[in-house]
């Protein structure tokens, strides 16, 4: 499900986040799935829970899970709202890409 790498500069809570953005995001968790709860997963990937509610908090703010009180967190439907994700992506991509003709690379 998801995996952290160690040796990987981002924070733990922020490859847990990309981790699960990623399942839902590519139909591998479907629309009101309901996610690990967060003792169960932080047990599974033997890392503190705290971390894990941060990750669940932040996806929750993007807009990509929802919370139940009582039931647990739920990938959320898929309603758009991640034209802002789009937004910092293509602006990445954009980067990348100019510089990448800046050294000459072109298609």
């Amino acid at each position: 499900m998801i995996s952290i790498n160690y040796r990987d500069p981002r924070p733990i809570y922020e490859q847990i986040k990309d981790g699960l953005r990623k399942l839902i995001v590519t139909g591998a968790m479907a629309p009101d799935e309901k996610l690990p709860s967060v003792r169960a997963l932080a047990a599974q990937l033997a890392i503190n829970p705290n971390t894990i509610q941060r990750a669940y908090e932040s996806l929750e703010a993007e807009g990509y899970l929802y919370s139940v009180p009582g039931k647990g967190s739920f990938a959320a439907p898929h309603t758009g709202v991640d034209q802002g994700r789009k937004e910092e992506l293509l602006g990445r991509f954009d980067a990348v890409a100019a510089e990448l003709l800046f050294l000459g690379v072109g298609g």
